[in-house]
């Protein structure tokens, strides 16, 4: 079929279809987002139950042009192979413990000093504030993007499956699994401990087959892990506030136009608004729930651990790694610990 000038003119005056020429940009339709969002905790943990709404209320107000699949309980492996995996592209949203993440951002690191907030209340003034917005400075130059609010993990406490802890004394020589983040390891070293850097997915095992004695996280992990199945006391030391970075990886984050980017964001902020309440509440009744699963709970004495810490020089040591400005900052809300 061969078009003429005055063919050309005629039909689009008319503003017929032409063959042959191709679709503009304009009637293109919009491009869908398919993305993965990798955590390591139990489908069943607040996390999990609120990111389902987070992403079916995402769906719905992107008229579905963003569709998050979740992809919980390390199906996609291991805490330090989903962190490679999302700076990588192969996973597109992941939550991540600051004190993990410190492996590489230090800076993130600060938020879980040892005893560095004696509250809720101190620790969203922090986090909400100043000391949250340096970390997600830091976090932006390691190529990541973080949510503007942090999840809530909670207070971390120390199990056992061979004695209760009530004192810093009591953990001398403490078989310990700990997170793989220099943080934790320090802080049980200068208790004069002996901590495992272990990744989450393979606790249970290591707790039922002895590898380490105990271990150490917020009573909603505890409870939602089963870890009271391989684990018999449970000692209330509040030692470490523990949260969960949203974060995308920067490549995705930058190709999503800016109005999804948006909706996005407030839904992934406001779902953290709620898991916090959740985690407060799971929290609340977790103690005697644990009790009737046969967990012994104790009391401790946290001016021991504290001043353990200093005697260790692990302030002063943490002090100088992480800066006098940042320092600084974490001072304002948690009090003079150096």
């Amino acid at each position: 079929m061969t078009i003429t000038r005055r063919d050309f003119l005629a039909t689009a005056g008319s503003g017929a279809l032409m063959l042959g020429l191709p679709q503009t940009r304009a009637n293109a339709a919009p491009e869908v987002f398919n993305l993965k969002y990798a955590n390591n905790l139990p489908v069943t943990h607040p996390m999990n139950v609120r990111a389902k709404e987070m992403v079916d209320a995402i769906r719905a107000a992107t008229k579905g042009r963003v569709n998050i699949t979740i992809f919980p309980n390390n199906q996609l492996g291991s805490d330090t192979d989903m962190l490679t995996q999302l700076r990588a592209g192969g996973i597109d949203f992941f939550t991540l413990s600051g004190l993990i993440l410190a492996t590489l951002v230090p800076a993130a690191a600060i938020t879980g000093i040892g005893f560095a907030f004696a509250d809720y209340d101190a620790v969203w003034k922090a986090l909400d504030g100043k000391l949250g917005a340096y970390v997600r400075g830091q976090i932006a130059k390691a190529n990541l993007v973080a949510m503007d609010k942090i999840w809530d993990n909670g207070f971390r406490e120390i199990t056992s499956s061979t004695k209760p802890i009530r004192t810093a004394a009591d953990l001398k020589d403490f078989k310990i699994r700990v997170p793989v983040s220099p943080l934790w390891t320090s802080m049980f070293q200068a208790f004069g401990a002996a901590p495992t850097s272990i990744n989450f997915s393979e606790v249970y095992s290591a707790l039922q087959t002895k590898l380490v004695d105990g271990e150490e996280n917020p009573l909603a992990i505890i409870s939602t892990a089963k870890l009271y199945e391989v684990q018999k006391y449970c000692s209330l030391t509040n030692h470490m506030w523990d949260g969960f970075w949203f974060l995308s990886n920067r490549s995705l984050w930058d190709r999503l136009p800016a109005d999804l980017r948006t909706i996005v964001a407030k839904h992934v902020n406001a779902a953290a608004m709620k898991e916090r309440v959740d985690v407060a509440a799971l929290n609340a009744t977790l103690q005697t729930q644990l009790t009737a699963k046969g967990m012994q709970f104790n009391a401790t004495k946290p001016d021991s651990f504290r001043d353990q810490l200093r005697r260790a020089g692990f302030y002063a040591q943490w002090k100088a790694k992480f800066g006098d400005e940042a320092w600084g900052i974490l001072e304002a809300s948690s009090g003079r610990l150096a």
